[in-house]
């Protein structure tokens, strides 16, 4: 082989190596990206069925119900426009009260029911989620509605 054919053929084998790792990453990526969806967005039917996705939005005042098993719990996240009923089942963070912003990690099954695998609340009295609190906004405007969000939420 000339200098040059082995010049090429180096490059080419560099190539090749750098376009499967980017392709290794970019599936691992892929597999644990997680999308937000507000409940109208889930209502209108645009989160996924086949895979995991977070929800966001405030925990419906009256909607927490836990089962006898005590590690059961279910509730309702609302934007204000939407309700979607979540199931989850494990220890809720000690912040997680009804009004409040909640974000949660889970699948959507056939019957609309969230099942949650991971619920985060809020820290404190100013925060919500910037995701909750831009879907709040969110269906807050398709309402016509011109009330800012209570309690001041940051983004």
């Amino acid at each position: 082989m000339k200098p040059r054919q082995k010049r090429l053929a180096i490059i080419g084998g560099g190539l090749a190596a750098l376009g499967l790792v980017a392709t290794l990453v970019l599936n691992a990526f892929e597999d644990n990206l997680l999308f937000f969806f507000s409940p109208t967005q889930v209502f209108a039917k645009e989160a996924p069925l086949d895979r995991p996705f977070r929800i966001g939005g405030l925990v419906e005042a009256g909607s927490v119900k836990r089962e006898a098993d005590g590690v059961t719990v279910a509730f309702k996240v609302t934007d204000t426009a939407q309700v979607v009923p979540v199931l989850y089942k494990g220890i809720l963070p000690d912040l997680f009260q009804e009004g409040k912003g909640v974000v949660a990690r889970g699948r959507l099954g056939p019957d609309g029911v969230f099942r949650a695998d991971q619920v985060l609340a809020r820290h404190d009295e100013n925060y919500m989620p910037p995701e909750a609190a831009h879907a709040l906004e969110q269906a807050k405007k398709s309402q016509g509605s011109l009330v800012a969000p209570a309690g001041g939420y940051s983004k």
